[in-house]
């Protein structure tokens, strides 16, 4: 993808604006994925909610960042399931900890959340131990409960692992197409859009519910084996079987090895040419995820100017944004809004 210094080309034109995506809820103020992350997110400015989905024993489709349960919640104080506790290998990562798949949905039940990043986000342990685990289907009732004419709020979910399930003998894809059927799901304005990093996993999507259906979206990682999807021959496959991508933010917005930005990619360019929306990942208003002159202070759990960086992601010409923080994309929104319609002063 062509590189260019930080001045460019004005964006295309959106037909409409830009869309704000809570990822995980908000987990910049409450435990993700859980009840309250999800409403605070609404409650902010988010036009969607993100939960990452994996499997129970029992095939449910739950919202946890990843199977292993540990980080998440508060399974380890449970000695009921002290003889759960294994090792294994998951898509080629080595983890030791409690897996949803091991577990039915009764009795994920009798979990509850925790904060995930502690040392990040210290505030948010405050609420842990409040909430519980939420099912896709629970996801999707408080988007259709919170949604207003006005104001529809969407699910934008995320596939994990659906390759990895399906050879532990739970078909995701399989899955996630009946319940979206179940939950009357399946068309391209209704209540979902789908991600997965498996090219597959959407192809097998596509196949089984139409071409007219649920939005899908490739999700990309920062650099790697995906290379190959952001030339313009790999966004033209792409556009075969999904509407958009999800490229991480750094693929657009391009950083020295100090975190100095130093650039932007045209890649939001040549992902409309091939007709596909352009969703970065994820925007973190803590010091450490942001580029270095967006930081404020030395504490790398401070935060810094997010704001600033969605602002730049849209000027851009992004679609939307997947964010921790949907009040600071919100706000960067509304001043583009604002920009955009201001008078224009004659020079003196």
């Amino acid at each position: 993808m062509q590189e260019t210094g930080l001045k460019t080309a004005p964006p295309p034109r959106r037909t409409q604006e830009p869309v704000v995506i809570g990822h995980r809820g908000a987990p910049s103020y409450r435990p993700e994925h859980t009840l309250a992350s999800y409403e605070l997110a609404i409650d902010l400015g988010a036009d969607r909610i993100e939960p990452d989905l994996v499997l129970t024993r029992d095939g449910v489709l739950v919202a946890r960042h990843e199977n292993e349960l540990s980080r998440s919640t508060d399974v380890a104080e449970h000695t009921e399931f002290a003889a759960r506790r294994r090792t294994q290998e998951v898509d080629g990562e080595q983890l030791t900890g409690w897996f949803t798949e091991d577990f039915t949905l009764a009795e994920l039940r009798t979990l509850r959340a925790v904060e995930r990043m502690p040392g990040v986000r210290p505030l948010n342990t405050a609420y842990d131990g409040r909430y519980g685990v939420l099912t896709l289907a629970e996801v999707v009732a408080l988007a259709r409960r919170r949604s207003t004419p006005s104001r529809p709020v969407r699910v934008q979910a995320e596939l994990k692992h659906p390759a990895w399930f399906a050879a532990q003998g739970l078909p995701m894809t399989e899955l996630v197409a009946d319940e979206l059927r179940r939950l009357g799901s399946t068309g391209a304005e209704g209540p979902m859009v789908v991600m997965s990093f498996e090219p597959s996993a959407l192809r097998e999507l596509r196949a089984d519910l139409g071409p007219r259906s649920t939005p899908l979206v490739q999700l990309i990682e920062e650099e790697g084996v995906q290379d190959a999807l952001v030339t313009p021959a790999g966004l033209r496959e792409i556009s075969t079987y999904a509407d958009g991508i999800a490229p991480h933010k750094g693929r657009i917005l391009l950083h020295g090895a100090d975190g100095t930005l130093v650039g932007v990619s045209d890649l939001v360019t040549q992902a409309h040419r091939a007709g596909l929306t352009v969703a970065p990942w994820t925007l973190r208003p803590e010091n450490v995820f942001l580029p270095r002159h967006l930081r404020s202070g030395d504490d790398p759990s401070g935060l810094g100017d997010a704001q600033t960086e969605a602002r730049l992601l849209f000027a851009l010409g992004v679609d939307s944004v997947i964010t921790d923080a949907p009040d600071t994309a919100h706000r960067a929104r509304a001043e583009l809004s604002a920009d955009a319609l201001a008078p224009v002063r004659p020079r003196s």
